[in-house]
């Protein structure tokens, strides 16, 4: 699940009415001003439909403003020996890692050091060999899904083309099963359940995602594991993506009432859990091995932060529901 989706259009509210271009981008992308800046000299920024110039181009209330950031970067990326994740398995053809929450997975916009692609490729150096045959961005050797920067867990890594190709299809045809553990707030009713509902570009906030009739199809299967009452409502919930836009867990669940704890862009933030962390872990991952042809299953506890907070939580009520959460 990749932090952008699609271009950013926006009418200029009136607080940005005034403010430079090269400014409003890096408030409304979430890049830093450099960035921005050479968002604008890549011809990616307009001003109703005209390409902006100059970044200290002011904007005025009501101007349609549209950045189109690039799904990748052409830049090659450095190994980093210096980025801390755990490798769950590796052979010569797949990996599978356990990310911890705060690691972006791979460069983008305001993201280009310290990601979990420049610690794989100093793990992992044939990786390299993928972006020089062309069978991966130079951004994203190996990387086949991802997670949110507050998301930790699991994730599958192709070492080969034999590898990538094999993920990838697997990924498109869901024998790829991704389970996640959530605590959310309040109290789910259903024991089990599934939103399906299409998931795009928040019309009213568009650093946002959000359930759209014009977005992208988006399935999520949910079954409840416990309830609490103390300190508050909150339910602990196991999920499984039948589809892997961007935010979507994390829409889905506040689109129904019960937005993940401590997620501060569609929920209320968490001081317990600390800045950008939400109560959301990628705990289980399934794939068919692209040479062997087993099927693999790996699993990742929760990470201590998320077991402290779980474990101040009282009057728990186990639901007791087995099997698969859609």
């Amino acid at each position: 699940m990749s932090e952008v989706e699609g271009p950013l259009v926006v009418a200029v509210p009136p607080l940005l009415a005034g403010v430079r271009v090269d400014r409003a981008v890096a408030m409304l992308a979430d890049v830093s001003r450099s960035v921005a800046t050479g968002l604008i000299a890549a011809g990616r920024v307009m001003v109703d439909g005209h390409v902006v110039a100059v970044g200290r181009t002011t904007l005025t209330e009501g101007a349609i403003l549209t950045v189109t950031l690039p799904e990748t970067w052409d830049e090659d990326v450095e190994a980093e020996a210096d980025v801390a994740f755990e490798v769950v398995y590796a052979d010569a053809e797949v990996a599978v890692v356990n990310k911890p929450a705060g690691l972006v997975v791979h460069p983008g916009a305001g993201h280009q050091l310290g990601t979990l692609v420049g610690g794989l490729l100093s793990r992992f150096p044939d990786l390299a060999a993928l972006v020089a045959s062309g069978i991966c961005p130079a951004d994203r050797p190996g990387i086949v899904h991802r997670l949110d920067k507050g998301t930790s867990g699991l994730l599958a890594v192709a070492r080969t083309e034999l590898a990538y190709h094999a993920l990838v299809g697997q990924l498109a045809d869901r024998s790829m099963v991704r389970r996640y553990i959530a605590l959310v707030e309040g109290n789910v009713l259903d024991d089990r359940g599934e939103i399906d509902a299409p998931i795009g570009r928040s019309t009213r906030t568009p650093t946002k995602m959000a359930v759209s009739a014009s977005g992208r199809a988006a399935r999520t299967g949910f079954t409840v594991l416990a309830r609490y009452s103390v300190p508050r409502p909150t339910t602990l919930v196991e999920l499984k993506l039948q589809s892997g836009r961007t935010h979507q867990i994390r829409v889905h669940m506040a689109a129904i009432g019960h937005p993940v704890v401590g997620d501060a862009r569609y929920g209320t933030p968490e001081r317990a859990l600390g800045s950008g962390r939400f109560f959301l872990h990628a705990f289980r991952l399934e794939f068919t091995h692209p040479a062997s042809g087993e099927r693999m299953d790996f699993s990742a506890p929760l990470p201590d932060d998320l077991s402290a907070f779980l474990g101040s939580l009282m009057d728990t009520e186990d639901v007791g529901v087995e099997g698969e959460g859609g």
